[in-house]
């Protein structure tokens, strides 16, 4: 639902960019039609007022009055000899004579101020002006070269703009999605954490009825076995439950990593204690197999890598029938650290952690799925093979000198 939302957001978006660019473009073509028609309505004035002037011997004649007075127009005509021969309304500091000089300036710029419109006539020059200040009058002067470049210019400027708004989207869809993933990755682990801490309790109970029963010597063989059962089960399904938890808090970005040296060979030791001392491990013999030089220090989350391994020694007891053997060992493959667990199991390739296999057998489950994060949380990577013996890598980098 909210990926749909996420999607429909991202069209209205870019719908919105494109209007944006349709409008601007829209606004300019609408600014250039709009400019050439005004500065061609002072051209098609000048044109019906000089009809309206006419000349008959030596006196003019003039009825386009109408023509100038509503918008406040004045109009002149300088013969050929420089002199005004003829004014309508004209300014009291407008001249009355003209050289070449002040014709060209004010046919380019302003007479006095008055911007004006010229046209030329056969007994002179007809010029009309309009009120100081009415009319903003400017000469722009474009080479072919640069006109040819202006609507490339333009095109580049709205798809700038159109760039920068789909930019803008993708970033604030961005934003929102991150959102929105956070928000339902903290829900999940919540609810995990939630649904894990609501286990443990009866879990423990459980176990320790077990543990009880199993004690008991009133009981008969059969009895405590089964207790025995009630409690592996129980510790199994603890670990599980824990796995739950911490491959979720992995995947969420949220358990911190806690670095510190580790010396292989000592870490693979107390590892291999710990797991025979838990009684997981009876009937499972486990041999050790180190490089007889030292290996080099790695920087490792101590309790989440001794998570790891004991994942997979757990999964070497539960996989495998009594007598076993189970190998861990450890050793150096260029920039990389190794800790491996090899053991006997069925033959035939292992499926991805997590995945059910081709045979329909169940699923590794979290466990191998945890070992992969872990060691991925460390900037390696754990390799899983089957064939005669099931051997699990772990290659953490080494740190640099």
């Amino acid at each position: 639902m909210k990926t749909r939302h996420l999607f429909k957001a991202a069209l209205m978006l870019t719908a919105s960019a494109v209007l944006v660019s349709v409008l601007f473009l829209a606004g300019m073509l609408s600014f250039i039609v709009a400019s050439y028609l005004m500065d061609g309505m002072p051209e098609i004035s000048s044109g019906r007022i000089s009809a309206a002037l006419t000349q008959t011997d030596g006196t003019y004649t003039f009825t386009g009055a109408g023509l100038l007075e509503p918008d406040g127009l004045w109009a002149m005509l300088i013969g050929m000899d420089g002199d005004v021969c003829w004014q309508h309304d004209l300014p009291a500091d407008v001249p009355l004579h003209y050289s070449l000089t002040d014709v060209a300036s004010f046919t380019r710029w302003y007479l006095r101020d008055y911007s004006v419109v010229s046209r030329i006539r056969e007994d002179g020059l007809l010029v009309i002006g309009s009120p100081k200040g009415s009319i903003w009058k400017h000469n722009v002067v474009l080479d072919m070269r640069t006109l040819l470049r202006l609507p490339w210019w333009v095109a580049g400027t709205v798809l700038l703009s159109l760039a920068c708004v789909l930019g803008l989207s993708a970033l604030m869809l961005r934003h929102w999605f991150r959102q929105a993933q956070a928000a339902r990755d903290t829900a999940r682990a919540e609810w995990i954490n939630g649904i894990s801490h609501d286990i443990r309790t009866p879990l423990s109970l459980v176990m320790g009825c077990a543990g009880q029963l199993e004690a008991d010597e009133t009981l008969t063989d059969a009895q405590r076995r089964r207790a025995e059962i009630i409690r592996r089960q129980s510790q199994t399904l603890r670990d599980l439950v824990n796995d739950l938890n911490l491959t979720m808090r992995l995947q969420c970005a949220m358990q911190p990593l806690r670095r510190q040296a580790l010396q292989p060979e000592a870490f693979l030791r107390q590892t291999v204690a710990d797991f025979l001392n838990g009684g997981l491990a009876e009937g499972y013999p486990v041999e050790l197999s180190l490089p007889q030089s030292p290996m080099p220090e790695i920087l490792a989350d101590e309790s989440l890598l001794r998570r790891a391994v004991g994942n997979l020694l757990a999964n070497c007891v539960r996989h495998n029938a009594p007598g076993c053997l189970i190998l861990v060992g450890g050793m150096t493959r260029g920039a990389w650290c190794v800790l491996f667990v090899e053991s006997g199991a069925p033959a035939g390739p292992v499926s991805p952690p997590g995945e059910q296999p081709a045979d329909g057998s169940a699923a590794h489950g979290t466990g191998l799925k945890l070992v992969s994060q872990i060691a991925s949380a460390h900037g390696g990577s754990a390799r899983f093979a089957a064939g005669a013996h099931f051997r699990c890598e772990i290659r953490l980098p080494l740190p640099r000198n």
